[in-house]
């Protein structure tokens, strides 16, 4: 880097596939040598603000390393970047009391802001400017001195103290996660689906290549007239919303006194692997609705949706409402988006290139492997459900602790080419479902508005899959009496927190126009879970109470096999799905 003078010389060397990386993922420029590649990041900032962050930064990197030398034995550091409380990758004593790791950390951080304040004073455009700091973030998590042996006094420590067994277990650990084709987040030992997961009772009772239907044995002695119907999200396995009894979702409506179905989607093998977003609707959705109201013996059910579970289950609703059919009494939709023009973090991506390559590659057949979609989502997140268990599993040679909620994210589901693609390009990319009569599902134009039914919104406050002020964007295309409950935590904590344990808290209030904040300033705080606040909410909209049913299913759908059902323990790791396909 001799041609191009600047403070940081040894640092651009070094990380030069950093910004060849990001520039090739951001299409800028490809094949650079660290000269070229340099030019190119800094060619987008104004020259004067460019010399005073390196200057700047140059200074701290002076004052770190003199504070270093000045540092007598057993003197505390002089931190020259300040360490967020909530980084458990430092917590350590050992980062902070030795100098050599003390100085190594600290040197991290700082160029870990240089990197970043780099990123935000480029004179990019929005798009690509959100592109470029999510991709220097993951280079940023991904060159943490945490997750290297040689550079993690936590490790090294580890391994003298047992001799070297934590490199043993490491290791051992490392290739029964490389067999299995993901890392492990849980103790996978600990949990089995039908043995302390997914063991509400219940039966299938109807099925096709593409969905189980199960319902559940009643807990009481009478149930509401409407059945509810819960459509879960296709990504992952139902049982998310069944997990072990004390926090299984499904059980606690059961205990309010529903008569409760469930979808318990294909994990697509590759001789499905042509299905289409309406073969989901038809198929899927609307096949269990109307198996649900038979069963039942009536015209009206509670429909509930979670994630790509409530898209589907509102795109159903609005095509047999264009059909003249109307068998919702309410709609609850969970962490769900139908409005997508901001879709977090997952958006980076998502864009023209990547829809058409995976219309090329799978657009008329081929499957989307579970567990690359599981990897892209953990990615939003990497230093907490990528890098912590590399580090964790592998070079500290422990098991993970067993979480349910972590197995249960490990249990990916594959998708069907076409069906991902249409979902992609129309919802991501072109965000063409909110435009009424823009798609035609099913045969018919969709117009979201057409639903017209009591809505519950619930939106998780930390969601970075779906977050909350999408889902709140969503309302305007619904009509009917809207009700949104906002929740703290995450995508799938906020949903999956039972009464009992009193934890977390959640705000609700009227809907004051489109504006978020405007409606989370006004919102009343309540402690605790939402669930009964939805269950509250539900009852009104649920009939009068009728004898629960005697036995599950019906004459013309009797009993297939009892819950779980095979499909949620159907696992399909396709590493080449047009090749198995063939």
């Amino acid at each position: 880097m001799s041609s191009q003078p600047q403070p940081y010389p040894l640092f651009i060397e070094t990380n030069q596939k950093l910004l060849q990386d990001i520039l090739e993922k951001l299409s800028i420029g490809h094949n650079l040598d660290a000269d070229e590649i340099y030019q190119r990041l800094t060619a987008a900032h104004d020259p004067e603000k460019l010399i005073e962050i390196n200057n700047r930064y140059y200074q701290k990197q002076l004052d770190l390393w003199a504070s270093m030398l000045r540092r007598k034995p057993g003197e505390a550091s002089e931190p020259v970047v300040p360490q967020e409380i909530n980084d458990r990758r430092f917590l350590s004593a050992e980062w902070n009391e030795l100098p050599y790791f003390d100085y190594l950390k600290q040197y991290y951080l700082l160029t870990s802001q240089w990197l970043m304040e780099m990123v935000e004073s480029a004179k990019f455009d929005n798009e690509i400017k959100k592109k470029l700091r999510f991709f220097a973030r993951q280079y940023i998590d991904a060159m943490s001195p945490a997750n290297f042996p040689a550079t993690n006094p936590e490790v090294l420590k580890l391994a003298a103290d047992s001799d070297g067994e934590s490199i043993n277990k490491g290791l051992k650990n490392f290739l029964g996660d490389l067999e299995k084709g993901h890392i492990s987040m849980t103790d996978e030992s600990a949990f089995e689906v039908g043995r302390n997961l997914a063991v509400t009772r219940g039966a299938v009772v109807f099925e096709n290549d593409l969905i189980q239907l199960i319902q559940y044995n009643p807990l009481g002695e009478t149930v509401s007239e409407y059945p509810l119907l819960i459509v879960p999200p296709c990504i992952n396995k139902y049982y998310v919303l069944d997990m072990r009894p004390e926090n299984s979702f499904v059980r606690y409506a059961l205990e309010q006194g529903n008569n409760v179905f469930i979808i318990s989607w294909r994990n697509i093998p590759p001789g499905l692997d042509s299905l289409t977003w309406d073969d989901y609707l038809e198929q899927g959705v609307i096949k269990a609705i109307k198996v649900s109201l038979e069963i039942a013996g009536v015209k009206k059910l509670n429909a509930l949706g979670f994630c790509v579970g409530g898209t589907l289950l509102a795109c159903a609703l609005a095509a047999l409402r264009a059909k003249r059919q109307n068998p919702a009494a309410s709609l609850t939709l969970l962490s769900t988006m139908l409005d997508f023009t901001d879709t977090g973090e997952i958006s980076v991506y998502i864009d023209s290139a990547y829809v058409q390559k995976i219309k090329t590659e799978i657009g008329t057949g081929g499957l989307v492997p579970g567990r690359d979609l599981a990897l892209t989502f953990a990615s939003l997140r990497a230093n907490e459900l990528v890098w912590f268990y590399v580090v964790n599993n592998y070079l500290k040679g422990k098991t993970p602790h067993a979480f349910d909620l972590l197995y249960w994210n490990s249990d990916s589901a594959n998708l069907p080419g076409p069906m991902y693609v249409y979902y992609v390009r129309n919802m991501y990319l072109e965000n063409n479902l909110k435009t009424p009569g823009k798609l035609m599902m099913c045969g018919v134009p969709i117009d979201l508005a057409k639903i017209n039914l009591p809505t519950y919104v619930l939106a998780a406050k930390e969601d970075h899959i779906v977050p909350w002020k999408s889902a709140y964007a969503s309302m305007p295309l619904l009509k009917g009496q809207i009700d949104f409950v906002l929740t703290a935590s995450g995508h799938i904590a906020g949903v999956v927190n039972p009464p009992a344990k009193s934890k977390r808290s959640y705000w609700s209030g009227s809907v004051i126009g489109e504006n978020p904040e405007h409606w989370l300033a006004s919102a009343h705080s309540s402690p605790g879970s939402w669930w009964p606040h939805w269950s509250a909410w539900l009852k009104q909209k649920s009939g009068k109470q009728v004898p629960a049913p005697a036995k599950l299913g019906s004459k013309k759908y009797p009993e297939v096999e009892a819950a779980p059902g095979r499909y949620v323990k159907e696992y399909c790791e396709i590493r080449d799905s047009k090749q198995q396909a063939a």
